[in-house]
């Protein structure tokens, strides 16, 4: 490794230069997995040591960081699959990546941050935090990059949470649930999941991540319904009271205040979005069934807007209905991160021009516009979307829709395959987080979201 080559070398303390020319050499031999894993996590250790502000400021905190990101590099280049087998016995079992993730940092303590660890950064707010969470970005990119342990974690993902298993009983029995963050209803053939956080415009942030995957789970398992409705709940918000709102994205305030760790963005795209996507992984009684998944057609009904992530859901919709004012966007640039998979799936519905247009140079989207209706299917008047949504489920259940989740797959086999979804998150799960642990980040969210929030109370 050459020390010289890392940012802040010339500046960095005795401490950190001793401790960087012991960087361990990766044999990555067949045989070197266990002499390789014991003297990567020990220099590991002592990295993350040495990066806590009570031991590390200035140069050195870039410099330890890049050694250690190297380090990691090079040990998971060599070794990802022979680690992720050791994590699920073989491929054995499944395991989720918020569980994978912390059995890492048990079994090969160094590599990622621990949950102890990342726990502690979660106090502070996001222009604070140590990083702890890069490692985590680096293993799970590593992870996915391998075909066969990046799919099976994904379909580890598919699989419905054991707590949607008990949720589905009391569905079954009541025809409604209430899950705070989201609302499940039963209504006739099909199974209505509203979002539900109206003092923030139905934003996503850390709360409404399990509601959501549990709503979505419930929706697909109900044996009495045959389509899915998503939709928002009516706003609290002084500017929108009463309004029927889609979606706003991610709360901004709570990503400013690093109250939204990196794994909700993985776990919340490999979760419910991806579970809508393609639906949920079974145990197929078919012999080598290549898609062994449970799935029904999907229709979004936005009210107002879809912004950011609420755009997102739009792109894994089988049927959208929008308001004839509603718009669509995806302000990444000026939130300074990725928008999920939206980089992948919505050149699909608009091309690239337009998809680089919304998500590099914030493009706004009116849905009765020619744009807009490449991603809307069917334009409403507004305060007519109940309405419109009962129509729409009564036309598609009136024959029958037996062959919907096999056209569903059919289509999805020349257009997202899980491979391709594996291997979208082998980039994105490294870009993001080195967006979410980004100075630009904390700017863009400053410039872009608190000024203006300010001059709007004044």
């Amino acid at each position: 490794m050459n020390l010289q080559s890392h940012p802040g070398y010339s500046e960095i303390s005795p401490e950190c230069k001793s401790w960087a020319l012991n960087t361990p050499t990766v044999e990555g031999s067949p045989g070197s997995f266990a002499e390789d894993m014991d003297a990567v996590c020990a220099f590991l250790k002592q990295g993350i040591h040495l990066q806590h502000p009570a031991h590390c400021f200035g140069a050195d905190v870039d410099f330890v960081r890049s050694v250690c990101d190297e380090s990691r590099n090079q040990f998971l280049g060599f070794h990802r699959g022979e680690i992720y087998s050791n994590l699920t016995d073989g491929f054995a079992i499944s395991i989720r990546v918020e569980a994978l993730v912390e059995k890492a940092s048990i079994k090969f303590p160094g590599l990622v941050a621990s949950p102890e660890q990342v726990e502690e950064d979660s106090g502070r707010k996001l222009k604070d935090k140590v990083g702890y969470e890069r490692s985590i970005g680096i293993f799970l990119s590593h992870i996915f990059s391998d075909p066969c342990a990046g799919s099976h974690l994904i379909q580890a993902m598919l699989q419905p949470l054991p707590s949607s298993l008990e949720l589905l009983k009391k569905f079954i029995k009541d025809e409604a649930l209430d899950l705070g963050a989201a609302l499940v209803k039963r209504n006739g053939a099909s199974v209505e999941v509203r979002m539900h956080n109206p003092k923030y415009l139905n934003a996503e942030d850390s709360g409404t991540l399990t509601p959501m995957e549990q709503a979505i789970d419930v929706a697909l398992l109900d044996p009495h319904s045959e389509i899915c409705v998503l939709r928002g709940t009516t706003s609290s918000h002084p500017r929108y009271k009463n309004r029927g709102i889609f979606c706003s994205g991610i709360n901004l305030t709570h990503l400013y205040e690093g109250r939204i760790p990196y794994l909700w963005y993985i776990t919340r795209d490999l979760g419910f979005v991806n579970k809508i996507a393609h639906g949920l992984w079974t145990e197929s009684t078919q012999i080598r069934d290549p898609m062994p998944t449970l799935e029904k057609p999907w229709i979004a009904a936005v009210e107002t807007f879809a912004i950011g992530g609420g755009c997102q859901y739009l792109l894994v919709m089988d049927h959208t209905l929008a308001e004839e004012t509603a718009y669509f966007t995806l302000p990444a640039r000026k939130e300074g991160i990725i928008p999920g998979l939206a980089n992948m799936r919505l050149p699909r519905l608009v091309g690239d021009r337009l998809s680089r247009q919304a998500i590099m140079f914030d493009r706004r989207i009116d849905a009765n516009s020619p744009e807009g209706r490449l991603i809307a299917d069917q334009i409403v008047p507004d305060g007519l979307m109940d309405d419109a949504v009962s129509q729409t489920i009564e036309k598609l259940t009136s024959s029958g829709i037996v062959s919907a989740a096999g056209n569903r797959k059919a289509l999805r086999v020349c257009q997202e395959t899980l491979d391709d979804v594996r291997r979208y998150m082998a980039v994105y799960s490294r870009e993001q987080v080195n967006c979410h642990l980004s100075p630009a980040l904390v700017n863009n969210l400053e410039e872009n979201w608190l000024k203006p929030k300010s001059n709007r109370t004044h």
